[in-house]
């Protein structure tokens, strides 16, 4: 059985969606690109957007990463200019959104509304309260290793809708396939049926 990676930065793994760093050129296989918070050249910000443009070919799947960041030195105010053009983007040319977010949950809530595709958390390692508010509003959450050790989070992933959830490696050296048996175990659910629902909730979001 194959399983999906729904976000990784491994050229060996063609089976889900390897995000594409700027300035670099398509695999071709299934792949996200976008303009990372920490990535943004403030005196060059058109041109990294007509990177973007000139790189959308069959294999583009999502855009992203693309998002908020509390750490990183790029004023919020042109991070927020920059994730809502990528989300103006994503609605012209009918792709979903990976979103990265650190410590701007709801100012990514806020965005929202804007969005007229599905928008996905990546790496979602946080508390039950924003699981619950991100959910409320409509958004995917996709999780990572962090499932396999924190309890915390082991209890955020049982509440969280079959259909809203996604399982990736990001940049961790791990096989996608342990991150799978220990979530079919907290869902309670075959790993056959699990994987199906993962393929069903891709399918949703590929369509819109």
């Amino acid at each position: 059985m194959d399983f999906f990676d729904f976000h990784h930065h491994k050229k060996n793994i063609r089976y889900g969606i390897y995000n594409l760093d700027i300035e670099k050129i398509p695999p071709d296989f299934p792949y996200s690109i976008g303009i990372h918070p920490k990535d943004i050249d403030i005196n060059n910000i058109d041109s990294q957007f007509q990177w973007m443009k000139s790189m959308i070919f069959q294999n583009c799947f999502a855009i992203g990463e693309c998002g908020l960041d509390s750490f990183v030195e790029t004023d919020q105010k042109i991070q927020e200019e920059v994730f809502l053009r990528q989300i103006q983007f994503a609605n012209e040319i009918k792709k979903p959104i990976i979103i990265h977010c650190v410590r701007k949950f709801y100012e990514v809530i806020s965005f929202k509304k804007y969005a007229e595709q599905p928008m996905i958390i990546h790496g979602f390692n946080k508390k039950e309260s924003i699981a619950r508010d991100l959910l409320k509003n409509n958004f995917y959450l996709s999780f990572g290793k962090a499932v396999l050790y924190n309890l915390s989070l082991q209890n955020t992933l049982k509440i969280t809708p079959l259909d809203k959830i996604f399982l990736e490696t990001d940049n961790e050296d791990f096989n996608i396939e342990e991150l799978y048996l220990k979530v079919s175990e907290l869902k309670e659910i075959s790993l056959e049926h699990l994987n199906k629902q993962i393929v069903e909730n891709l399918d949703t979001i590929k369509n819109g």
